[in-house]
C-alpha cells in the first residue's frame, strides 16, 4: 500500500478559560491547499466541535480527530498589536501573545529541518510526554494515520477574552483537563507554537 506524507507549516494557539471551553486554533500558512485556518473547541460539558472554512479542510481534519460536531463556516484569524483576533460566526476570541517561553527559546536551539523531522519528533516523544503532560509529538490518528508535530519555538499567551456562541469565556485560564481531539493536547500552558505537522495517510 502506498502511504503519502503531507506536511502543514504554521502556528497553534491552545488555550483555556474559566469558563471551562478550552479552543485550539490552527493556523496553516503552508499546507498542501491554499493557507487556512480551523479551530477546535471542547466546552465545560467535554462536547468537542470543529469549526471549518470548507468541506475538504472538514474531512481532512476529522478523519484524522474525534469530534462530537463538525461545523463549516468562515475562520478568520488576523494579527492584531499586541497578538491575534479570532474570528467566526461562532467563536470570538483575542488574544494577547508574549514573548518566547523557556521551552520555545530551548526550542530556537535546535534547527528547524531536524526538529521538524518525523525522525527527531519520535526521538522527542518520551520526554514530551514527561516534561508536558498530555504533549505528544508523534502518534496514531483516526483512519491508520500517522502524525508527527515538529515544533519550532513556544509563545505564552498572556491574556484572553471573547464569547462561544453567544455567551461569554471569561478569562485566561490553563488547558485543564487536556482536550480530546486526538492522541494529543497542546501544553498546560497557554501558548501558541509554531509548528510542522506532518500526517501519513494511505
Amino acid at each position: 500500500m502506498t502511504r503519502v506524507r503531507e506536511r502543514f507549516t504554521g502556528r497553534i494557539a491552545g488555550v483555556g478559560s474559566t469558563s471551562g471551553v478550552r479552543v485550539v486554533v490552527g493556523r496553516w500558512d503552508g499546507s498542501p491547499w491554499d493557507a487556512f485556518a480551523d479551530v477546535m473547541v471542547e466546552d465545560a460539558s467535554g462536547h468537542r466541535v470543529l469549526l471549518a472554512p470548507s468541506e475538504r479542510v472538514r474531512d481532512f481534519v476529522a478523519a484524522t480527530y474525534t469530534f462530537d460536531e463538525r461545523v463549516i463556516e468562515p475562520v478568520a484569524v488576523e494579527d492584531t498589536a499586541d497578538g491575534w483576533q479570532v474570528s467566526t460566526p461562532s467563536l470570538s476570541l483575542r488574544l494577547v501573545v508574549g514573548g518566547r517561553t523557556p521551552l520555545g527559546a530551548l526550542l530556537g536551539l535546535v534547527p528547524d529541518r531536524v526538529a521538524t523531522a518525523p525522525a527527531w519528533c519520535a526521538a522527542v516523544d518520551p520526554v514530551a510526554r514527561v516534561v508536558l503532560s498530555g504533549v505528544r509529538t508523534r502518534g496514531t490518528a483516526g483512519n491508520d494515520r500517522r502524525e508527527w508535530y515538529g515544533a519550532t519555538s513556544v509563545s505564552a499567551v498572556t491574556a484572553l477574552e471573547g464569547s462561544w456562541r453567544g455567551s461569554g469565556m471569561g478569562s485566561l485560564a490553563p488547558v485543564d483537563p487536556p482536550c480530546r481531539f486526538g492522541f494529543s493536547s497542546t501544553p498546560r500552558r497557554p501558548s501558541v507554537t509554531s509548528v510542522v505537522t506532518t500526517v501519513e495517510r494511505a
